[in-house]
């Protein structure tokens, strides 16, 4: 197998759960890693090829320097459920996102959401996530699912969107990647096969999209086998 493109990464993010296993394993390849957080302190990771810069991911013109020279730019950016109030952090950072890129001349995106966004993709679930899980996240995944629609408008960008499943704090495995071009990934008889995987492996699958044109423009739903 040919050696590995290394790149410049740009992740936004960083400092999540997830964004903290991309981080670390995008270094551990070769790559040269700008982490764009709000809190520098919350980022422990130490490397000559990471720099670590802070930023208003809401802000185009804040982000625009950092995004220069990069060859692509990654989001593991995560908004908390709201009672009280309707979710909009995904709809308006990729709005910024988008801008930023376009102004930098950055093309390729690689972000991630979550299994059933789509409103009618929960239907064959399992009661549980169905009647009690899925309406407790509902604000999340609306506007996950809105920001997915944006980014299927956009002529300029080269977008992938990663959804996983339930996620787990746990490091990146060796085991094979299942994949489906839809809102969950599906079992012989057409429902969802498995529940969760680690951050760590949704880390490693949104890597690989590195050095492959596969899903460019399109959703694609990952668990592990």
């Amino acid at each position: 197998m040919a050696e590995s493109l290394r790149m410049k990464i740009a992740v936004l993010g960083a400092t999540g759960q997830t964004g903290q296993y991309l981080v670390s394993q995008a270094l551990q390849q070769g790559h040269t890693v700008t982490a764009i957080v709000r809190n520098p302190a919350k980022l422990t990771v130490h490397h000559d090829k990471l720099k670590v810069v802070e930023a208003d991911i809401f802000s185009a013109d804040s982000l625009k320097p950092h995004f220069k020279g990069q060859d692509v730019i990654m989001s593991c950016l995560g908004f908390p459920i709201s009672y009280f109030s309707v979710v909009t952090g995904y709809t308006q950072s990729m709005s910024s996102i988008s801008h930023a890129m376009r102004d930098a001349r950055v093309n390729r995106l690689i972000t991630m959401t979550s299994w059933y966004t789509d409103p009618n993709s929960g239907s064959k679930s399992s009661y549980l996530i169905r009647f009690l899980l899925l309406p407790m996240i509902r604000s999340v995944l609306a506007n996950m699912y809105e920001m997915e629609q944006s980014l299927q408008k956009t002529d300029d960008i080269n977008w992938t969107v990663v959804r996983p499943p339930g996620l787990k704090s746990l490091s990146a495995s060796a085991q094979e990647f299942l994949t489906h071009e839809g809102y969950f990934v599906p079992d012989s008889s057409g429902n969802p096969s498995g529940s969760a995987m680690a951050r760590g492996d949704v880390a490693r699958f949104m890597l690989s999209l590195l050095n492959s044109n596969a899903w460019v423009k399109k959703g694609v739903a990952i668990v592990t086998k």
